[in-house]
């Protein structure tokens, strides 16, 4: 099976040697939006088009990192199922963090990805040899980003990026054929 996914030569290169890759959560993994609970308790809504893409990463030897700057249950479950190692919680500057993670898996920004889509996010993205943005991120992030998705934050932008990392790893097309076996 041929993959159907194309993606600029230029945008290629930059995503190649990309062996981690950060990400937000509000905005990114979900769609921005808070949604309270009578009890006060936080919900959010994720697309398994994102999740999918996150367990391919792993699977072809790309660190998924989450760096937000919110903590709930419902969070910590979600990334809890899908095997993502690397969290930081409650962390408003996240540089640092970032920092830490690189570190830990003996990487440097060079070989590192960002997807963000609010301010808080420019210090790591500014530092990755690749950045990204949601289609719905605000203007300034987008001006910062090397590629901003066709999809929104929390409906399949996350899946992009994904792709895109795997498509120039030379990881998507075997993936493809492992999922239709």
């Amino acid at each position: 099976m041929a993959p159907a996914l194309n993606f600029p030569p230029e945008l290629l290169l930059k995503a190649q040697g990309i062996r981690v890759a950060f990400f937000d959560v509000d905005g990114v993994l979900t769609d921005g939006g808070l949604y309270f609970m009578e009890t006060g308790e936080t919900i959010k809504r994720f697309h398994t088009l994102d999740g999918h893409g996150l367990k391919l990463l792993q699977r072809a030897g790309i660190t998924p990192a989450v760096i937000t700057g919110r903590d709930s249950k419902p969070l910590r479950l979600r990334l809890e199922a899908l095997g993502i190692a690397h969290v930081h919680y409650g962390t408003e500057d996240k540089r640092p963090a970032a920092e830490q993670t690189l570190k830990a898996l003996g990487l440097d920004w060079g070989q590192a990805a960002a997807m963000g889509d609010d301010w808080p996010d420019l210090a790591v993205m500014r530092r990755c040899a690749l950045a990204c943005a949601p289609h719905n991120a605000h203007e300034e992030v987008k001006a910062a980003s090397h590629y901003v998705t066709k999809a929104r934050g929390g409906d399949g932008a996350v899946r992009e990026l994904c792709d895109l990392l795997l498509v120039a790893s030379g990881q998507y097309a075997r993936l493809l054929e492992e999922s239709t076996r």
